[in-house]
Order: C-alpha cells, then structure tokens, then sequence
C-alpha cells in the first residue's frame, strides 16, 4: 500500500507497511511544555531523532502534507497527569488548540535498509520494546527511562545491521547495545512492556535499538497534564522516502 492507503486504511501496527516510506511516532504536549520536549529531544538524540515540529494546535505537518494527525495515526494514546486515559483510532475529540506535535524518527524506517543488506527481520506485526535502567538525560520537567526495541539478528549478520542503521541517525541510527539484555536492566525477553514477545531462532543475538515510545515512559515518570502520542507501533507513515534519512 502507498503512504496515504496505510493512513486511511489500516487500524493495526505499521511495521512492514509501506515499505519504503518513513515511519514516525508522535507526541503532542501543550505549547508551555513544548520548550522541555524540544530540549528534552536534543538532550537525547537516540531516541528522540526530531523530523519534525508544528506549529501550536495544527495538525499538519511537512511529512505528509495532506495529512490530518488527529485522524491518521492507527491508534492514538492520550494521557492525563502521566496516566494512560484513552486509546481511540480518532483523536479529533481530544484534540486542543494549544497542542504542539512532534514527529520523531522511527526504526521501522531502518528495516528496508536491513532487508535490502540481507539482515532477516523475524517480528511479526510488532517489534519488542522494553524500558530499560538506562535514564535520559533530563530537560526541564522532563526525566525519564530510554526505550529500547528488539531485533533477534544472526549473529553473522550484527556487525552489517549495525553498520547500515548506523547510517540512518535520524531515525535512531546504530543500536545502543548488543548482547545480554540485563547490560539494559532488562529481565526477560520474552516480557516486553510494549509489543510482541521476540521470536528467535538458534544463532541470534538480541540487538536493542532505542526507540521513540521513549518519550511515552518520560511522561510517565514526568505526569504533565496532557498529552497525546501514538499507541506504540502504531505509527504516523509519512510521504517521505527512507532514503532521504541515509547518509550518503
């Protein structure tokens, strides 16, 4: 399916879909606690590589132009003092003129680059995501854990996974960490805190990248007032090719 079909269309996780096309979470918070996001993002570039920000209460954005951010995200999250209160797939009703969104990059964008390098991607719909011991850098009102998701690769293949996402930094680039998961505080694989449980077979070795649901376990930890993201793996898919965030 196109960008625009996925938007429309789909209700469900987006990895695999639109392939090709640059995936991306988001995170609206009211315009005081916009400045503590964006520094909160430049404090922690890994797992909060910013594409894009807009302007207070409009839902649009450079990435897909005819685009609507209320309505075009599979499952919405909205949060109230760090507490999940609602999952809809619209989130028109939720939506407040003072709302700054900010589209973070995606490591669903790296996954064409890895089938293209031969590097086997064995998640199903949703890929494993884990918070881990390692805290962020603070900003302002803003603390909390970095996620990270899993990638059960071959271990023949880590070297070449973490060479090519490496030359994607804006949708979070290299992994931070290969090998024993407790190196990350994380206790059990098959137990992740957002996602499917991993699939493996005889040979891989897990592979965590950080990732963008990063911003969700800061709001938890931080409790603003109000805020909406997307539901974890269920992406924002933007018109913007993967090859525009490779490093020639």
């Amino acid at each position: 399916m196109r960008p625009a079909e996925v938007r429309q269309r789909i209700t469900g996780p987006t990895a695999g879909l639109a392939r090709g096309y640059t995936q991306a979470n988001l995170i609206a918070v009211p315009r005081e606690w916009a400045y503590d996001m964006l520094l909160f993002a430049q404090r922690n570039p890994k797992p909060c590589p910013v594409l894009d920000v807009t302007d207070p209460g409009r839902p649009r954005t450079v990435l897909a132009p005819d685009a609507d951010l209320r309505t075009d995200v599979p499952r919405y999250r909205v949060w109230r003092g760090g507490a999940l209160a609602a999952e809809p797939t619209d989130a028109t009703p939720y939506w407040r003129d003072d709302l700054v969104a900010f589209l973070i990059g995606c490591s669903f964008t790296f996954e064409s680059a890895l089938a293209e390098a031969g590097v086997p991607l064995r998640h199903g719909r949703n890929v494993a995501m884990y918070v881990t011991d390692r805290e962020c850098r603070p900003a302002g009102r803003l603390h909390g854990p970095m996620v990270v998701s899993l990638r059960m690769i071959p271990a023949a293949m880590v070297d070449t996974a973490v060479r090519v996402s490496g030359l994607m930094p804006a949708v979070h680039g290299a992994p931070v960490h290969v090998g024993d998961p407790a190196g990350l505080g994380i206790a059990d694989l098959a137990a992740p805190d957002f996602g499917d449980p991993p699939v493996a077979e005889d040979g891989d070795v897990p592979v965590f990248w950080a990732c963008g649901v990063t911003p969700q376990a800061v709001l938890m930890a931080s409790r603003p007032p109000f805020a909406i993201t997307h539901a974890p793996g269920h992406m924002f898919v933007t018109d913007v090719p993967d090859s525009e965030y490779r490093v020639p």
